[in-house]
Parts: structure tokens; sequence; C-alpha cells
């Protein structure tokens, strides 16, 4: 077993970020995501039952949802795949934050905190964020792009695009990307005799300070997440392997339509004389 938890566990991301004795963590980490934009002094747990469940495998999407001592609501999701709709998703989840203020009565004029909601994405999607690993979402003018309001506040972490080795690590936020990214396969917790967050954190996330219940739950997490990646990747050679192969079919047909003889398609294709026939 790795020296330390995957954080792209459910068990390893709630252990390092999702419970009270450990907040300091995920005070660190928010606070140096937001440099210089909010200071979080403090922060609770909020049961996670008060937010929608979203998306069909669970496995592979783990979150915490807490709130500032100021009462804003802050989402931070760990997501290990893409999907449909991904954005359509963020915002769905964000709504449900801002909609859950509500106050029945009369008195109640619509005044809500700001929802943050921070997307650590452990997959690329090409289709919306390219190769950034940063990306920044706000309401804005969409002339002046001055900022309209702050109640809908989303970062998205494109964790496959952070490529800084360690020694390229300036920043304490950049520190925090890096262990998170590399954290299993670590041999030693960087930075930890001179950064007291990392000596935390090279304590809760040390697999051999598991229980024994832990231990077995951490494995189970594990073998859940690699069957699932696993069935993914198989799903996705798959789909390649059909896309060739239509493509091949296609030209085949193309071909044949020609009156190209069916041993030179065959030939050019790599398809078999049988198959050509059939088309």
């Amino acid at each position: 077993m790795s020296r330390f938890i995957n954080p792209f566990t459910d068990v390893g991301f709630k252990k390092i970020f999702g419970q009270e004795m450990n907040k300091d963590l995920l005070l660190s980490f928010l606070n140096n995501l937001l440099m210089g934009e909010r200071v979080i002094n403090d922060l609770r747990f909020l049961d996670k039952e008060q937010m929608p469940e979203m998306g069909s495998s669970r496995e592979l999407v783990f979150d915490v949802f807490c709130e500032t001592s100021d009462g804003e609501n802050i989402i931070v999701e760990m997501q290990l795949k893409g999907q449909d709709y991904f954005k359509d998703r963020a915002i769905f989840y964000m709504s449900q934050g801002i909609i859950r203020q509500g106050v029945q009565g009369r008195k109640w004029n619509y005044k809500v905190h700001s929802v943050y909601g921070v997307f650590i994405m452990n997959f690329r999607d090409e289709d919306y964020f390219r190769g950034k690993f940063r990306t920044d979402v706000g309401l804005l003018d969409m002339r002046t792009h001055e900022l309209f309001s702050d109640r809908i506040r989303m970062i998205f972490l494109q964790m496959p695009c952070f490529l800084k080795e360690a020694s390229q690590c300036r920043t304490l936020f950049d520190r925090w990307i890096y262990v998170l990214k590399n954290m299993e396969v670590l041999e030693r917790m960087p930075w930890e005799a001179r950064i007291a967050v990392f000596k935390k954190l090279a304590d809760v996330a040390s697999t051999a300070a598991l229980t024994p219940e832990e231990r077995d739950k951490y494995e189970y997490s594990l073998k859940k997440i690699r069957d699932e990646l696993s069935i993914m990747s198989h799903e996705r050679k798959q789909g390649i392997k059909e896309g060739e192969k239509n493509a091949r079919l296609t030209i085949a047909q193309h071909l044949k339509e020609k009156g190209i003889d069916a041993s030179l398609i065959a030939e050019t294709t790599g398809l078999s004389i049988e198959e050509i026939n059939d088309l």
C-alpha cells in the first residue's frame, strides 16, 4: 500500500477535506485558492442531504458542503470523469445552493449569501476547458466585464493540466495542487518540515494511521474506482474500434459503388471479402 491515501477516492477526499477535526486543511486550501479575493475565517460542515445527489455514478463524484462564518455556502467537489452537460450540471448544483436559502413569508426580501463551487476535475474536458488548469467563472457585465454579482462563483480545476514539478511550485496553492495530484505516489510529504499545514496533511493522509475499519473502507473505495475506470477505458477502446470499423465500411461501400474489385478493396481497407460482399 502507498504511504499516503489517494485523495481521488471517497474515503481519501473526505478524510482530508470533510472532517471537523481537520477543517484547518480545508480552510488552508480554500484561502489559498481565493488568495486576494477573500479570506474565510471559519466554516462548519453542513448535512449533504441539503443538496441534491447529482449524476448516476456517485462512486466517481465526491463532495463536501459547508458554510462560512459569514453565511456563505461552499461546495467542494471531486469528480473523476466527465459527463454530458457538465457545465449545466454545475450551474444547476450552484442554483440549488441559492434556492435552499429562500424563506417563506412576506418579510423575506430575497437577500441571499454567496455560493462558491470548487470543482476539482481529475480528467480532461477539451470541449469546455481546453488545456487550461484553472477556469474562474462569475456573473459579469458582458460589455464592461465588471462584476455584476458575487452571489455565484465557480472555480474549475482541471488536474491533468497542472504540469508543475515540486521545484516549480512557488505559491502555497501550487503546492497544494501538486500534493493532491501526486499524493498516492509520494514517498514523503514535500514541504512538511517548513510548512505546518503539510505536516498536518502528512499525518492525516498517512495510510499507516488508518484504523482497520478505515483501511477496509479505503481499499474498497479504491477497488471501486479502479474497476469503474477500467470499465470506462475498455468502453472507450471498444468505441474507438467500432468507429474505425464503421469508417472502413463506409470507404469500402464507396469503392464498391465505383466498381473497384473486392480484393483491392479488401487490401485497401483491411476488411474481409465476405464483409465487402455483404455491403
